[in-house]
């Protein structure tokens, strides 16, 4: 079985796969402090409730854009469960895409994760949005090769920020309104937050789409990450929500470089 981990700036995801079928996966916010025995008792107990044990594992994979968290990660994996992890953005890590952007190497290896798995499932090209720490905006071309994107905050940085610069505004939880206008201060946050982004999203893939009209028409786009279910039934420009998109990249990169 595979052990895939995505350390994200936010969570880190794991998970397990026997050959297709994803076993299970657990989500834990990522701290660069926490040890490798830390994160082995953890996820020892859960994969254990899912019928799993760490003797299952006889390969592991590793995508993280923390280079603090690592270390710990990297030796949970050799130490816990005696595989050297294949880790996305080495150079012994076999992708199958090319980064034509102005700097390959600055790409962060969960867009390139996720532009692989959505150009698998969905063809190209296409547009990945995923709903991070960032809100990123990811464009594949035809041939599955990452061309870009836009970076904006997320909305949970969004909501903090608001909340931290403006004295009187309180602290709110993310939440779709049914009107757009609000008649009271919590409100008008939330409305603002979340219609906000969802004209951001319009705004931006129109904008891409505009401007790849001769080089790339009929962009599909496709949502992943937390808050992708959130936004995904309130605007007609998402095409596909995917929850499992980095996971299933993880898979295919291990894949592309067993052979």
């Amino acid at each position: 079985m595979l052990l895939a981990i995505d350390a994200g700036n936010t969570n880190t995801v794991f998970a397990v796969f026997d050959g297709e079928t994803l076993r299970g996966s657990w989500r834990a916010a990522t701290e660069t402090r926490r040890t490798a025995d830390e994160y082995a008792v953890w996820l020892t107990l859960l994969m254990q409730l899912e019928g799993l044990d760490r003797a299952d594992i006889s390969a592991s994979i590793l995508s993280s854009v923390v280079p603090e968290a690592m270390f710990n990660l990297v030796t949970l994996c050799r130490k816990y469960f005696g595989a050297k992890p294949l880790i996305v953005g080495e150079s012994d890590c076999r992708l199958g895409i090319k980064a034509l952007i102005d700097r390959p190497e600055e790409a962060g290896a969960d867009r390139l994760v996720n532009a692989i798995a959505a150009h698998e499932r969905y063809g190209g090209p296409l547009i990945v949005v995923d709903f991070g720490t960032a809100t990123t905006f990811d464009l594949v071309d035809r041939q599955g090769n990452f061309r870009g994107g836009v970076i904006v905050p997320g909305i949970n940085l969004s909501l903090q920020a608001l909340y931290m610069a403006a004295a009187k505004l309180p602290r709110v939880a993310i939440r779709r309104t049914e009107r757009v206008v609000a008649t009271n201060t919590i409100h008008a946050m939330q409305s603002g937050v979340y219609w906000g982004y969802v004209a951001m999203i319009e705004g931006v893939v129109a904008r891409i789409r505009t401007e790849r009209a001769d080089t790339d028409p009929g962009l599909k786009v496709i949502a992943t990450g937390g808050l992708a279910p959130m936004f995904a039934d309130a605007t007609a420009v998402i095409d596909h929500c995917d929850d499992d998109l980095t996971l299933r990249g993880l898979l295919l990169i291990h894949q592309r470089n067993m052979v």
